[in-house]
């Protein structure tokens, strides 16, 4: 063979290696106490996680760790699923402006910083998965989107894409005080609703046009986005993530979603514990905010700790939110806690924290528990989850560390303190950032 033919084949060689995909990586987890969410609590327990997925979780007894695992030995620490997040502000996202009080062809997507340090300092709580939502101070502010917390670069690394390869979202709504102001605005409850149906309304109009059109083009309305997304709404493809607080004005949202069909998230419900067996008899999940600190609107002025025992007892799906930076997701599991000490059961807190947010993000199949098949989210604790002694260790993501207690950097986001909210940090090394600066 000539020097040509030769180098020809050295450069086959090269690019048929680089084409075989590396081998899956295979993690076992040993001697933790595991909280699989959806069954019994394993005392002494092993998890394996092969690749992107939870291959097998068991009691010691009766689960092998596979010859080709990295063993991770975690005796006395606790595991339980990654915490799932419906309503979430980190990324800086913005969306809807001053305009008009409806926008629903609005991303939030557009407008997220996915190198924020926000995200890091969710991972640093134990968050896998969020609900990134643009605010609460329009009627209808735009659509929400769903991120798995990745390390990333760019937002569509941390992109969730539905089975069909959507990107998986919901529309955020709102009620009560935020969207009432000058025109074009409502300045009443009543007329709020009123914009809300009439939006509604003309979204079905759209359909009508669209279906009596078929297949003629030239008799097709002209595409509307906003018509679009409000057909997804009604369509039951896109959730709504409703903001509301005062007991009339949850009253209200469970009206229109009977008049209108669409699926609903009741986001805060202050007064949840007013009205928890409407919700309950609605079919309807709320997810809650915990907050252990004073100030506030004043439509939030009924709030309480007893919404998840209320919300519990009358039947509802009830999940928890952090509103970040409204509550710090470091602490996202203090919610719990606090739920429980107010009466809910420990049960429906963890489960609220996991799968209750994961049924209302309709990724339940994914995420949320602790089961052969899902994905391999995981949070690595250091002692019971509602101890306020309890520290987060580790924080995987689809079978990747994506926080390490135990890494400088990583430590600094948890415990806070001078670079904690570098913007640069997840592209660049923290530290060593600050060193150059000085």
């Amino acid at each position: 063979m000539n020097r040509a033919g030769a180098a020809r084949w050295a450069i086959a060689a090269v690019l048929v290696m680089s084409a075989t995909p590396a081998a899956a990586e295979v993690h076992a987890f040993v001697g933790a106490e595991l909280i699989p969410i959806t069954g019994e609590v394993i005392s002494d327990g092993v998890l394996v996680i092969d690749g992107t997925t939870i291959s097998a979780i068991g009691p010691a007894s009766s689960v092998s760790v596979p010859s080709e695992a990295t063993l991770h030995d975690v005796s006395g620490k606790v595991i339980m699923p990654g915490l799932v997040d419906t309503h979430s502000h980190i990324g800086g996202p913005r969306a809807a402006d001053g305009s008009a009080p409806i926008q629903p062809d609005v991303r939030v997507l557009d407008s997220i910083d996915a190198r924020d340090p926000g995200f890091q300092r969710a991972r640093s709580g134990g968050l896998t998965a969020l609900n990134v939502m643009p605010g609460s101070g329009h009627l209808m502010s735009g659509q929400t989107v769903y991120l798995k917390l990745r390390p990333a670069e760019t937002i569509d690394d941390l992109l969730i894409h539905t089975e069909d390869g959507r990107i998986a979202g919901g529309m955020k709504m709102a009620n009560g005080t935020n969207s009432r102001r000058d025109p074009p605005f409502p300045g009443t409850r009543g007329k709020s609703a009123a914009l809300v149906r009439a939006s509604f309304v003309e979204a079905q109009e759209y359909r009508r046009k669209l279906e009596a059109a078929g297949d003629d083009a030239g008799k097709r309305p002209d595409r509307d986005l906003a018509m679009e997304a409000l057909l997804e709404v009604l369509d039951g493809e896109r959730v709504v993530h409703h903001h509301t607080h005062r007991h009339d004005d949850i009253l209200t949202v469970l009206r229109l979603r009977e008049e209108f069909g669409f699926k609903v998230v009741l986001q805060h419900v202050s007064d949840a514990w007013k009205v928890a067996d409407e919700i309950a008899a609605a079919g309807v999940p709320s997810s809650i905010i915990v907050i252990d600190s004073p100030g506030g609107k004043l439509e939030t002025v009924h709030v309480s700790y007893e919404n998840g025992r209320a919300l519990e007892e009358a039947g509802a799906l009830v999940g928890f939110h952090t509103d970040d930076s409204i509550t710090d997701s470091r602490l996202f599991l203090r919610s719990a806690a606090l739920a429980v000490r107010a009466g809910m059961s420990r049960e429906g807190a963890l489960y609220g924290m996991t799968m209750a947010g994961a049924r209302m993000m309709e990724l339940d199949e994914r995420i949320g528990s602790l089961e052969v098949g899902k994905d391999a989210d995981i949070v690595i604790l250091s002692g019971d989850p509602l101890s306020v002694y309890s520290r987060v260790l580790e924080t995987w993501v689809e079978g990747e560390k994506v926080f390490d207690l135990e890494r400088e950097d990583d430590r600094l986001i948890a415990n806070g303190g001078w670079g904690a909210g570098n913007p640069r940090h997840q592209a660049l090394d923290c530290l060593e950032e600050l060193e150059v600066g000085r």
